[in-house]
């Protein structure tokens, strides 16, 4: 009886194993075959392409940084991207510790009005706020994609850090004051670096979604001058003439900051999901 319990246990985890490992080659593979195909020359990739290039070239990259705008547009992506971190961090903090700590009516429903915001798809978002820009003269600058950006990620940098603050004791708080802090100072020595895994959970986040979008700056950006990564790489696919190299070496260096800080701040992330994931 023992000995079909054990072998019930062992054909269990192998089958955990097995579908770990299907759904990871599953998620992996396109990225790999992005890389790879980055690094083949065009022939072997149109002709024979292989899991493993024969031959390896820069060609893409050099072209890509030679004859396109990428290293301005890349540049535009960054510059919108740190700006959109550091208000959502920002507001984020301030609008979620402000409805943990403080008394306020009505909590309930500016969480959950955070959270239905969230919700509504970016291209409902984008053509009323390209209207009130126009109206006011932004439209068509990195600013403007900014605060489209600030529509998605603050709503979701403060439903995730409310429920990351409510399983914080204000005990801790009250001890530094009773040790001579002020409010300030407690938030600040005592709250920030205990939410450490929380903020860059949603630092990662709000990089993330502001890094990779296309819909906000396809409606807000019209000149090449202010054209994002996504932007840019979607104007190489023309109808007569498909550079197939070019954009997998633009979508590779798309990835690469992405690859980094999750490799760089994979820890604070997985604690971060799951302290945010417990209810208070």
């Amino acid at each position: 009886m023992s000995g079909q319990i054990q072998a019930r246990r062992v054909a269990g985890r192998a089958g955990l194993y097995f579908a770990v490992i299907v759904l990871a080659v599953y998620s992996a593979f396109p990225i790999y075959w992005m890389v790879v195909s980055s690094l083949r020359p065009t022939q072997e990739m149109l002709m024979n392409p292989s899991l493993i290039p024969q031959r390896w070239t820069l060609e893409y990259y050099t072209s890509l940084l030679a004859q396109t705008d990428y290293p301005r547009q890349f540049l535009n992506s960054l510059i919108v991207a740190v700006t959109t971190v550091a208000l959502t961090m920002l507001l984020s903090v301030m609008i979620a510790y402000g409805v943990t700590r403080q008394r306020i009516r009505g909590k309930q429903m500016i969480i959950a009005g955070m959270l239905y915001a969230y919700m509504f798809p970016p291209l409902l978002l984008a053509i009323p706020l390209y209207a009130m820009f126009a109206a006011i003269g932004l439209n068509d600058t990195l600013l403007s994609l900014v605060i489209s950006h600030l529509t998605i990620t603050m709503p979701l940098g403060v439903w995730f850090l409310w429920g990351f603050f409510k399983t914080m004791p204000f005990e801790l708080e009250e001890a530094a004051m009773v040790d001579g802090c002020t409010r300030l100072g407690a938030f600040l020595r005592v709250v920030l670096p205990l939410s450490v895994p929380g903020l860059v959970t949603v630092a990662i986040f709000a990089f993330l979604l502001s890094w990779t979008d296309y819909t906000f700056a396809l409606v807000m950006i019209g000149s090449d001058a202010n054209k994002t990564v996504p932007l840019g790489l979607a104007s190489m696919i023309g109808a007569f003439d498909l550079r197939w190299g070019d954009i997998m070496a633009g979508s590779t260096l798309i990835a690469m900051p992405l690859f980094i800080a999750f490799i760089t701040l994979s820890r604070y992330f997985v604690q971060g999901l799951t302290a945010g994931a417990v209810k208070g």
